[in-house]
């Protein structure tokens, strides 16, 4: 897990590097059930148990925007703190694929390589990162994204 701080010119040089990782988010049926209301997303194969069990996942799964969402989240724990910034946007995805369900009670967390870096207009700094959200014990990933993250000096 990552806690230091770079500098821009740092994280420049550190493209086709592995930046950081982020601590297990366990995906329980609360947080599946508080995302539900929220989005109103209450498909049954997240929020209803009993007949979820009859599914070919045997039980409730996470919704696939919960499980993208969480990148910000793990980014916090894996991304090192840019110096001089005054803020990060996310600034969308240019591919998200969504692999493996995450099912109810399962841990996840998000591998982070910094696929590019280019500076924009002197103050900005334009990231891609090729993010891979395991989950514990699988062997397939819940899902990867193209995510691209723009910090201002």
């Amino acid at each position: 897990m990552m806690t230091t701080t770079i500098s821009r010119e740092e994280m420049i040089a550190s493209q086709g590097q592995e930046i950081g990782y982020s601590g297990w988010f366990t995906m329980d049926q609360t947080r599946i059930d508080a995302f539900a209301e929220v989005t109103e997303d209450r498909q049954f194969i997240h929020i209803d148990p009993k007949r979820a069990a009859d599914t070919i996942f045997g039980g409730t799964v996470a919704h696939g925007m919960l499980t993208l969402s969480m990148m910000s989240g793990m980014a916090y724990g894996a991304l090192p703190a840019m110096e001089k910034q005054s803020a990060s946007v996310n600034y969308g995805f240019d591919k998200v694929r969504f692999i493996t369900p995450v099912k109810s009670g399962a841990r996840i967390r998000g591998r982070f390589v910094l696929a590019e870096a280019t500076v924009r207009g002197g103050d900005k700094l334009m990231t891609r990162f090729d993010v891979v959200v395991e989950i514990e014990g699988e062997d397939r990933p819940a899902l990867t994204a193209d995510w691209l993250v723009l910090y201002v000096f």
